[in-house]
């Protein structure tokens, strides 16, 4: 019962971190993009985006999370993600001269018009696939409150059973 103890804390610590850690990305996405209205957070030259639309399919789906590294050393053929007056635009690149680049979504039949270097964020460099979809479920408070709800029982479980045990020896 001990090592069963001793697992359950372990556990448990590490679902307090990995709590910990998302709440403070969290915490600092919403005061980049809330209180210092950024329109995108910069995480260590990092940055992420849910895609809206199926321009990219089916590389990139509706619903799918994108994670994008805020550079302008891009080449053609990489996906790339640029500001259109208030949206961003997450297409493929397929050619770049001077300043000016023109990008295409792979199920458009059409160019994008061309665009300055300046309006570039990034490129993409890791598709999440349906993640909007799982932090939906995660983070509905019928799945959110029952989880928290269990993750704070088993820590009192452990914590009374860490005390009783060393009452006892």
């Amino acid at each position: 019962m001990k090592r069963l103890s001793k697992v359950l804390g372990y556990i448990l610590n590490i679902l307090i971190l990995f709590i910990v850690i998302i709440m403070a990305f969290a915490i600092y996405y919403f005061v980049q993009v809330k209180v210092f209205n950024k329109a995108y957070a910069n995480i260590f030259g990092y940055t992420f985006f849910e895609v809206a639309t199926g321009s990219m399919s089916p590389t990139i789906n509706t619903g799918d999370v994108i994670i994008v590294k805020l550079t302008d050393d891009v080449k053609k053929d990489d996906i790339i993600v640029c500001k259109d007056n208030n949206s961003f635009v997450t297409h493929r690149l397929i050619s770049i001269q001077d300043n000016i680049f023109i990008a295409k979504g792979d199920a458009n039949n059409a160019e994008d018009k061309p665009m300055d270097v300046a309006n570039l964020i990034g490129k993409v460099i890791k598709i999440i696939p349906k993640f909007s979809l799982m932090k939906n479920l995660i983070f509905a408070p019928q799945v959110f409150i029952p989880i928290l709800v269990i993750i704070i029982l088993l820590g009192i479980v452990c914590f009374l059973y860490d005390k009783k045990t060393k009452e006892m020896e």
